[in-house]
C-alpha cells in the first residue's frame, strides 16, 4: 500500500491526497459504525431515531449510554456494540494516522539509502 523505504520520499500532493484517503475511510468506518448503533438501539430498545443516535454516538465515543435500558436485548447489544465501538475506534485511527506514522518512519530510514544522501542533514 505504502511505498517501501528504499524508494523516495511520496511528493506532498500525493501524501496529502494519501491523508485525504485516510480521512474519508476513517469517515467511513465511524458513520457505518453510527449507523449499526443506531439501528440496534432502534429495534432493541424502541427508542426514536434522535434518542438512538444520542445512544450510539456516546457509546462510540466511550462515553458510556443516556438513556436506561430496558429489555434483555438492548442490554445485551448495548454490551457487544460498546465492545464493537472499541475495535472500531481502533480502525479508524489506524486509517487516519498510518500515513502520518508511515512518512515519519519513511523520512527517519531514509538515510540508510544512497538516492537521499545528498539530501541527508544528519552529517553523514
Amino acid at each position: 500500500m505504502f511505498e517501501h523505504q528504499s524508494q523516495p520520499v511520496l511528493a506532498r500532493e500525493l501524501y496529502l491526497l494519501r491523508i485525504a484517503r485516510g480521512l474519508f475511510r476513517g469517515l467511513l468506518i465511524l458513520v457505518s459504525a453510527l449507523g449499526i448503533g443506531m439501528v440496534g438501539y432502534h429495534v432493541t430498545e424502541h427508542m426514536g431515531w434522535i434518542d438512538s443516535f444520542v445512544n450510539a454516538s456516546m457509546i462510540l465515543s466511550g462515553m458510556g449510554p443516556v438513556s436506561a435500558l430496558n429489555t434483555s436485548a438492548g442490554k445485551i447489544f448495548a454490551g457487544c456494540y460498546a465492545l464493537f465501538s472499541g475495535l472500531a475506534f481502533t480502525a479508524m485511527l489506524a486509517f487516519v494516522f498510518a500515513p502520518v506514522f508511515h512518512r515519519f518512519l519513511h523520512f527517519f530510514h531514509r538515510s540508510h539509502y544512497p538516492h537521499d544522501k545528498e539530501e541527508d542533514n544528519c552529517g553523514r
